[in-house]
């Protein structure tokens, strides 16, 4: 492990901070730094699934990454303008509030040069509709981490149909409990597993959609 995912896994926002400032100093490219500290959020859900660390470390670990983003972002914006590849609008579905999951997500997709239109969490159905409207975006990334959000997957992919823009949008979702039977039953196009995957997904849509 690198010495920022090591970091990272450990909550050492001081160090987390340093190095990333430095290796960006160094030319380091910031997807690699971005990667390292995704693979550090990994141990953090690790340890928080075998209750090595608790809802607070959780949360801290958000607020760790999201302080290293504000650095990141820049250099990623700029890649962003330089090799756009596509519209990407993404949320946390209605009734659910998880966000970790989702600004890995958004992270990754602003480094591989997406414009990505984040909607944040609790988003229901019709603001995901009105965006893709306003943008013209041909891809939707709903994420929803708890059961229950499923339904509101499906609801929101029925919107886009009485809306008349299904047929124009793909439809990628994410979560915990989510896989290939999510996607037949909520109506969706696929799913990720993690953030890398998401990014291919768009980098896939994307080219079937121009």
């Amino acid at each position: 492990m690198t010495d920022i995912t090591n970091a990272m896994a450990d909550l050492d926002e001081q160090k987390v901070l340093k190095l990333v400032n430095e290796q960006l100093r160094a030319k380091k490219e910031p997807i690699q730094i971005l990667d390292e500290l995704r693979r550090g959020m990994d141990i953090v859900g690790d340890r928080f699934s075998k209750n090595e660390y608790f809802l607070v470390e959780l949360v801290m670990s958000a607020d760790v990454f999201k302080k290293a983003m504000t650095i990141l972002e820049p250099k990623l914006l700029a890649a962003q303008r330089t090799t756009a590849k596509g519209k990407v609008v993404i949320g946390t579905v209605q009734g659910d509030i998880h966000y970790i999951g989702k600004n890995l997500v958004v992270a990754f997709l602003k480094s591989s040069g997406f414009e990505v239109y984040d909607l944040g969490e609790d988003v229901p159905p019709e603001k995901f509709v009105s965006k893709l409207k306003e943008t013209g975006a041909p891809v939707l990334a709903l994420s929803g981490l708890i059961t229950t959000t499923h339904d509101v997957m499906r609801t929101t992919i029925e919107a886009l149909k009485t809306a008349g823009i299904r047929k124009k949008v793909k439809v990628m979702i994410g979560g915990g409990d989510i896989n290939q039977e999510t996607v037949k039953y909520t109506g969706a196009d696929a799913f990720g597993r993690d953030a890398l995957s998401a990014v291919e997904l768009a980098k896939k849509f994307s080219g079937e959609t121009k």
